[in-house]
C-alpha cells in the first residue's frame, strides 16, 4: 500500500541527497512503495517472511544468515509476498508487535544481529534515524555497533496502531517503548500537536523533541486557478478507513443535497482500501444509493501520483473529516499545492497547517450537521474558494516545502 510515513521518509531522505549529504535509506519488512522516485537502498532488514517463520518456529531462529538471504530476504520473494493485500488479525500484530518490541530478548533477535553486523560493515554513520517509535527496539544494539552515532527517532502516528491493537498487547507495547526511551538522542515530531500528544502518550520528555513539519516536492503541482464550471465536485483523498471519516462525509453529502438551491454536486474519492474496509466502504456507497445519490458519487481506488495530482486539481474542495486526529495530513499538503482548498475538523495537525497556510476552514469534528452547512457556505461562494486556494498554495510553498522539511532536520540534527 501507498504509506503516507514512507512517502514522507523517502522525500526527506531525496531531499538530504539532492543538498549534497550522504544519506542511506533503509526498508524494514518489505520494500517501500511511493509514488515519487524510490531512493530507498534495495536490502531489506527484518524481512516480513524472515519475521514470520522466527516467530512461529524456533528453528528458523537459528538458520544462517545466507540461507535466509537466498530464501526468504531477497526483494523478489518479498515482492511475490506483499503483491496481495491481505488482512492481519489483531492478536497476530499484538505477538508480533511485541516481539518487535522486545528486541533482542525476544524471538526475533536474530535479525538483530543481522543488522548490527551490517552496520560494523558500513563507513560510521554521524546519525542513525528510526522511522517511529515501533522500532524503538533497535535503538540500544544500534547505540552498541555505532557508539559515536546520535540516535534519533521521527513520531508520525504510531499511536494509531498501537490503539488498534487488543490487550495485553497494547499496554504491553507501550510500556516496552518506554523501557526503550533512554536509548534515543532526539525524538523528532511532524506537528506541534503530535509531539504534546507523545509526551503524555507515551511519557516521552518534552526537553527531548523537536519538531519537524512535513514537506512536499510541488515539482508536479499545479495551482492554476480552477475554470469556472456549473458542477461543483467535493473531494475525498486518504486510506478508505474509518479513521478517516469518510462515513462523516457521507452523511453530511446527504444532508447537503437536501437543501434547496445549490448547484448540482458530484462526491469524488479515491484513496488505498484494505480489504477488511471492503465492508465499511460498501455500507457508506449503499447508504448514498438509498438516498437516490448513487450517480452523484465516484470511487476512483489507489492512484498513481499523476493520477492523484489530477484528482486533486480536478476537484473544487478536499474535505476529510478524520476521526482519528491526525498527525500529518500529507494529503492536506498536496491539495493546498494543487490549488485546492479544504475543509478539515478541528484536531491534530490540522490547525497548524491551516493556520500557517491559510488554505481552508476548520469545522467541529464528528459534527455532520456543522460540516454539511460549511460545504454549503463554500459551494455557494466560488470567490471564497478562489481566495482560499490562492492562499494555500502561496503559503504551502512558503512553509511545507521538501526543501523547508530537510532544514528543519538538519537543524534538529545539529
Amino acid at each position: 500500500m501507498y504509506c503516507g510515513s514512507c512517502m514522507r521518509d523517502n522525500a526527506l531522505a531525496a531531499e538530504l541527497k539532492r543538498q549534497g549529504h550522504d544519506v542511506v535509506l533503509m526498508p524494514v519488512y518489505t520494500p517501500t512503495l511511493t509514488d515519487e522516485e524510490n531512493v530507498s537502498d534495495g536490502r531489506v532488514f527484518f524481512g516480513g517472511i524472515a519475521v514470520y517463520l522466527q516467530q512461529k518456529s524456533a528453528f528458523f531462529r537459528y538458520t544462517p544468515a545466507f540461507l535466509d538471504r537466498m530464501l526468504f530476504d531477497n526483494n523478489w520473494a518479498l515482492r511475490k509476498a506483499s503483491q496481495k493485500s491481505v488482512g492481519v488479525s489483531p492478536q497476530f500484530l499484538g505477538e508480533m508487535t511485541v516481539d518487535m518490541l522486545r528486541g533482542e530478548r525476544g524471538p526475533i533477535a536474530k535479525e538483530f544481529r543481522k543488522l548490527s553486523a551490517w552496520l560494523k560493515s558500513e563507513p560510521a554513520f554521524d546519525i542513525i534515524s528510526l522511522p517511529f517509535t515501533l522500532l524503538i527496539a533497535m535503538a540500544e544494539p544500534l547505540r552498541r555497533v555505532a557508539p559515536k552515532a546520535k540516535i534519533v527517532c521521527s513520531l508520525q502516528g504510531e499511536d494509531l496502531f498501537l490503539e488498534g491493537l487488543p490487550e495485553p498487547y497494547k499496554s504491553e507495547s507501550k510500556r516496552l517503548i518506554r523501557e526503550a526511551i533512554p536509548h534515543v538522542d532526539r525524538f523528532l515530531a511532524v506537528s506541534r500537536y503530535y509531539a504534546n500528544f507523545m509526551s503524555v502518550y507515551l511519557g516521552i520528555p518534552p526537553e527531548k523533541t523537536r519538531i519537524v513539519p512535513l514537506g512536499i516536492s510541488f515539482d508536479d503541482c499545479d495551482a492554476t486557478p480552477k475554470p469556472t464550471r456549473d458542477i461543483v465536485k467535493i473531494g475525498f483523498f486518504a486510506r478508505m478507513d474509518p479513521a478517516k471519516g469518510f462515513h462523516h462525509l457521507c452523511e453530511a453529502y446527504r444532508l447537503l443535497r437536501q437543501k434547496p438551491g445549490l448547484p448540482p454536486l458530484r462526491l469524488e474519492a479515491a484513496g488505498y482500501m484494505l480489504p477488511e474496509h471492503q465492508s465499511y466502504f460498501e455500507k457508506e456507497k449503499a447508504a448514498l444509493d438509498a438516498a437516490g445519490l448513487g450517480a452523484e458519487f465516484t470511487y476512483h481506488g489507489a492512484l498513481p501520483r499523476e493520477e492523484k495530482m489530477k484528482f486533486l486539481r480536478d476537484i473544487d474542495l478536499l474535505c476529510v473529516p478524520t476521526e482519528y486526529v491526525e498527525p500529518k495530513g500529507l494529503f492536506v499538503l498536496e491539495a493546498l499545492a494543487n490549488g485546492t482548498p479544504v475543509i478539515l475538523p478541528a484536531h491534530g495537525a490540522f490547525p497548524e497547517i491551516l493556520n500557517r497556510t491559510g488554505g481552508g476552514i476548520l469545522v467541529e469534528p464528528k459534527d455532520a450537521h456543522a460540516l454539511a452547512e460549511t460545504l454549503e457556505n463554500m459551494i455557494c461562494d466560488p470567490e471564497r474558494r478562489a481566495t482560499l486556494a490562492e492562499q494555500g498554495a502561496e503559503g504551502v510553498r512558503q512553509f511545507y516545502s521538501a526543501g523547508s522539511m530537510a532544514a528543519a532536520q538538519l537543524a534538529a540534527f545539529a
